[in-house]
């Protein structure tokens, strides 16, 4: 290995280094007490669980995301989390378990054997909030408020919320009798928003003319809340199921509108994003100027049965230093204070004062040939001895 091989990170591996580092950090427990403010309480999960508890039907992708190691002690497969959700269900569940609403966020690394997205990181910094034991659509214009909140607390101002339901291709996929490969390939080419192909293949498996014509239809149902007004008629005779998928989205996204106004709404039900696990109501948030989803939830009802407790689950995550690097978060740091090289028992005093004031208070070492210009850059004040005093004033 040569040296520069040496101080070379992995792709999609990256350090924070301190002016991105104090913001990030800085950000997070602000995010924290907000959640904490809603009622949420912090978890900390650990990095490595064996990969039995983090693979508890969170589909394919977290799968193939997560990364595995042999256990030397109990010979067991490890992974190395590629999501949080899972262990939060795990410790409502089992480790902190409550019989009714149970309100767990998490702020921590986690780590994906490939990106998620090109040139994306693979060790993003996960937070978010999970909302257990909650049945009812008021857990997710809960849980989606948050988000919005969370977004909001970041500094980002143009937020666009992406509302969909999984219940409506589940629906339609069984009226059509699809078999698991064939909603396997459909659920491809709707991700692929590939319309021609869609209706090609339609057109060559689907043998109900209703269910033929339903699935043509839903990759052409997106946009804003029009696309709700032409999901009915073209549903009218539909699944019941389907339609009552129709009504949650339209009651959360009639609350959502009233809280705010100012975010705009976009429906796209033929969105597949987590039709491995999540169970209803689906939304991402996104900013313009910005090609993926800042945050995203969901309903995933049932995750905790494989722990012994099958409960009503929702929640929703972000990754912190991408809504940190796109936000208009925080202020400048302010400048330091600097306080010469010196073993004067009032200087001490002073400068400990002034730290739990919360000023930054920086020492010189004094050592014969050191360069000391970067923390004089740092420094727009200084200590200056007045008698037996130390009083601050403005550096030159």
């Amino acid at each position: 290995m040569t040296q520069a091989e040496r101080w070379m990170l992995p792709d999609g591996i990256a350090e924070i280094l301190p002016a991105d580092a104090k913001r990030v950090e800085t950000l997070r427990r602000n995010l924290l007490d907000l959640y904490h403010r809603w009622g949420y309480e912090l978890i900390i999960p650990p990095m490595v669980e064996f990969a039995d508890s983090l693979l508890i039907g969170m589909g394919r992708d977290v799968d193939l995301r997560t990364f595995r190691v042999t256990d030397q002690l109990s010979g067991r497969s490890l992974g190395i989390r590629a999501d949080i959700t899972p262990q939060a269900a795990r410790i409502d569940s089992h480790s902190f378990p409550r019989s009714g609403a149970n309100r767990l966020c998490y702020a921590g690394q986690v780590l994906y054997t490939r990106p998620r997205a090109p040139m994306g990181p693979r060790a993003p910094i996960q937070i978010g909030a999970e909302l257990y034991g909650v049945e009812s659509l008021n857990g997710d214009i809960e849980v989606i408020s948050l988000m919005i909140e969370t977004l909001r607390a970041a500094g980002i101002r143009e937020i666009h919320l992406d509302l969909g339901h999984v219940a409506i291709f589940r629906s339609l996929a069984e009226a059509a009798g699809l078999d698991e490969a064939q909603k396997g390939k459909l659920i491809a080419l709707l991700q692929s928003k590939a319309v021609a192909d869609i209706e090609r293949w339609v057109d060559d498996n689907i043998t109900s003319a209703d269910a033929a014509s339903w699935l043509r239809s839903l990759p052409r149902l997106a946009g804003g809340t029009e696309c709700l007004a032409r999901a009915r008629e073209v549903f009218a005779n539909g699944p019941e199921r389907l339609k009552s998928a129709l009504e949650e989205i339209t009651k959360v996204a009639d609350a959502v509108a009233r809280r705010y106004p100012e975010v705009a709404l976009f429906f796209d039900l033929g969105e597949m994003r987590g039709y491995d696990y999540e169970t209803g109501l689906v939304f991402a948030a996104y900013s313009p100027g910005y090609g993926q989803a800042l945050a995203n939830g969901g309903r995933y009802n049932g995750i905790g049965a494989v722990f012994g407790r099958d409960r009503a689950a929702t929640g929703f995550s972000t990754d912190l230093a991408a809504i940190n690097a796109l936000g208009e978060n925080g202020d400048r740091e302010a400048g330091a204070i600097l306080a010469p090289a010196s073993d004067c028992e009032q200087l001490w005093q002073t400068a400990e004062s002034l730290r739990a004031e919360g000023e930054i208070v920086i020492s010189l070492m004094g050592d014969a040939g050191s360069d000391d210009s970067e923390i004089l850059a740092r420094c727009d004040r200084e200590l200056v001895q007045e008698g037996v005093s130390w009083v601050v004033k403005p550096r030159s």
